[in-house]
């Protein structure tokens, strides 16, 4: 939703390496199906009153005595042409509300594509539902490639810096972003996070992305890569229910497999639907507990940097041959 409710980009607070906070509030106008408008600044809240009450709480027993209940249908809201529903817009309405918000932050995500790549900097998208493990791996990543691979992190939660604080005390300069009642971080975010953030001719940088399976899939960061994880502990049936976060990722990586004989994960299912959604992602088991695959995770960061290294050095050297051409075209 937050592609159709223009939230994005607005209330964010950005905490530079010596802890300085910085609000990027925006105002943002607003016209509502019967043509009038507003303006204000907002946050990115999707607060919906209700009249009803929900009981949330999730009880498993098993009662091999009872029939099963009579199918009473699904009510599907993602079959129309912009895939979601609001109340009060329409199909068409919402597709055009959802291109401009995505080609505006496509804009800022060239420009720090752009930025990126005048640094040599491989950028890696790290993107999860909460407790997928995104901050523990990527502490246990560091530590790997202290002294070997020069790195930097921005930090994507809701509240707090417990996160980048975690990235500092093993050494490597982080950026906080709190993106209050926001759901994803965004590329005016991360724009401003870069020009806090010093960045590593040659390394790696680290966009740990806000714990939200669905709405962080949709923006485009400037990022070189995507990197998807989930946990076992979630479920074999999650790329089925949020296909598009899987659907983009470079490499998806299962965490926590040290947990996998506890919660009777189905390996091989979890696998498979992985690939029903992404047929070409790379696909690594890793656990920061005993390190296991914490290797091979490593030789793949070291393989995408070199490609991303050898790709920028080529494209260097067609420019550099070109204006050599140019220059004695000149004489």
């Amino acid at each position: 939703m937050c592609t159709v409710c223009g939230c994005s980009g607005d209330g964010a607070t950005i905490s530079e390496a010596h802890g300085h906070s910085h609000d990027h509030a925006h105002p943002h106008t607003h016209t509502h199906a019967d043509g009038t408008t507003h303006s204000h600044a907002h946050g990115h809240g999707h607060e919906h009153g209700h009249d009803h009450s929900h009981d949330h709480g999730h009880h498993h027993h098993r009662h091999d005595d009872h029939a099963p209940a009579p199918d009473a249908g699904t009510l599907d809201y993602g079959t129309g042409p912009a895939r979601a529903h609001a109340p009060g817009l329409s199909q068409a309405r919402m597709v055009e509300i959802e291109t401009s918000i995505l080609a505006k932050n496509d804009d800022y995500a060239g420009r720090n594509r752009t930025r990126l790549d005048a640094a040599g900097v491989l950028a890696l998208n790290l993107l999860s539902g909460p407790g997928a493990g995104k901050t523990t791996l990527l502490v246990e990543t560091l530590k790997a490639l202290s002294g070997r691979i020069p790195c930097a992190v921005i930090e994507g939660d809701q509240q707090t810096d417990n996160d980048a604080a975690r990235i500092r005390a093993v050494g490597t300069p982080a950026v906080q972003i709190n993106t209050g009642k926001g759901c994803h971080l965004d590329a005016h975010m991360v724009g401003h996070a870069l020009e806090k953030l010093p960045l590593p001719p040659g390394g790696v940088l680290f966009i740990e992305n806000v714990g939200n399976l669905v709405c962080p899939a949709a923006f485009d960061l400037g990022e070189t890569k995507r990197v998807t994880l989930i946990s076992v502990a979630e479920g074999e049936d999650k790329p089925l229910k949020y296909p598009d976060i899987f659907e983009g990722a470079d490499l998806v990586l299962i965490t926590k497999a040290d947990l996998a004989p506890y919660v009777d994960a189905d390996m091989a299912t979890l696998e498979a639907n992985i690939r029903r959604i992404n047929p070409t992602a790379d696909i690594l088991t890793t656990s920061s507990r005993g390190e296991i695959g914490l290797a091979r995770w490593i030789a793949w960061l070291e393989a995408a940097r070199a490609v991303r290294l050898n790709d920028l050095a080529s494209a260097r050297e067609a420019e550099a041959s070109a204006l050599r051409a140019a220059a004695g075209g000149a004489r």
